[in-house]
């Protein structure tokens, strides 16, 4: 997100539609260099972990922890730097997208300190998740019609 440029947004809802429950250090996953995609509802998305937080665009990805396949339930947009819920509780940060499976599913990549698959975390199909934009990176004190 730069709240410079990325003004406030709705959620994005999802519901687990499939739990993984695997883990891999070689996986090869590209950092898309594109900060944000448009999301539709009825896509289906798989939700990876990984704890190479600070990896810059283009980066090569091999640490994963896999979640599991999730249905968007509404449109709307996913940013990195999103907070990812899982069931309400915070599971990590969008890093960002692997494309390497893209025009079927993006792997959406979930910045945490420490990989954790489905079972880790309880998912079970119907599991809710959503991903929330920071609320301090939006300012919304400015009145209407004035420019920062």
């Amino acid at each position: 997100m730069n709240p410079r440029e990325d003004g406030a947004k709705r959620a994005v809802h999802a519901t687990v539609v499939k739990v993984l429950t695997h883990r891999r250090d070689d996986r090869g996953m590209r950092l898309e260099e594109f900060t944000s995609r448009c999301v539709r509802g009825g896509e289906v998305h798989e939700l990876v972990t990984t704890d190479q937080a600070g990896s810059p665009p283009g980066a090569r990805i091999d640490r994963v922890g896999f979640l599991g396949f999730a249905e968007i339930q509404d449109a709307g947009v996913i940013d990195r730097g999103d907070e990812v819920w899982v069931d309400g509780r915070l599971a990590g940060t969008v890093l960002g997208f692997d494309a390497c499976h893209f025009p079927n599913h993006y792997n959406v990549l979930i910045a945490v300190g420490t990989l954790v698959t489905g079972p880790d975390l309880d998912l079970r199909p119907e599991t809710s998740v959503s991903f929330r934009q920071v609320a301090a990176a939006v300012s919304a004190d400015r009145p209407v019609g004035t420019r920062s």
